[in-house]
């Protein structure tokens, strides 16, 4: 994954006022530590934050004030609910060869292949380890040869060279079931409207 660079400020103002201060000015509040360092306090550039972390675990190159520049990972990112835009951001120093653990997405290829089927996933992400400058960013799984009643567990997977899932190998992914033909939800469909109807005669029979 290629390093993102990001020149940041160090924070003296702390507290909501100031952070509320900080995004006003399109910036972005965030903490730099790992390593045995001190946390640092630092405001990042609103526009190129956002754009960097649209990929999940973006390995970023944070120089603080002109000083030499330190990789980091986002640990933790705080959007706003209705805006969509970061708020603060915890970045976890890294350096080069360090393994670290991530969480990745899960991309599923030829779902759409089959129509009789579906694909039941049992996560959407997996957590691996990996050097913390090859992180990948996602692993993909092809269903596209799986028949109903296949599944695929963790030690299926295809994980990219140098990362290693810690869990149980047998850890299920994911499933193939059959897709409920239209005569099976329409009965689905009719049962459920019985149901309603029935539980305002069993409600008047009870007032009675």
């Amino acid at each position: 994954m290629a390093e993102v660079k990001i020149p940041a400020v160090a924070r003296t103002e702390f507290g909501k006022g100031a952070a509320r201060r900080t995004r006003r000015a399109g910036l972005v509040p965030a903490v730099l530590y790992g390593h045995g360092a001190d946390p640092v306090h630092v405001s990042l550039p609103g526009h190129e934050t956002l754009l960097a972390l649209r990929v999940a675990n973006a390995l970023l190159s944070i120089s603080v004030d002109g000083a030499a520049a330190q990789l980091a990972l986002p640990k933790q990112v705080q959007r706003n609910p209705v805006k969509g835009t970061i708020e603060h951001v915890d970045l976890l120093i890294v350096k080069r060869g360090e393994k670290v653990s991530v969480e990745v997405p899960l991309v599923v290829l030829g779902a759409d292949e089959r129509a009789d089927r579906i694909v039941v996933m049992d996560q959407q992400t997996i957590v691996l380890e990996a050097e913390a400058t090859h992180i990948p960013a996602s692993v993909e799984i092809d269903v596209t040869n799986l028949e109903i009643g296949d599944s695929i567990a963790a030690k299926d997977l295809n994980l990219p060279e140098g990362a290693v899932f810690p869990g149980e190998p047998d850890d299920l992914i994911l499933s193939i079931t059959a897709a409920k033909t239209q005569e099976q939800l329409d009965a689905e469909l009719a049962g459920s409207g019985d149901e309603a109807e029935a539980e305002p005669v069993e409600a008047a029979a009870e007032a009675e």
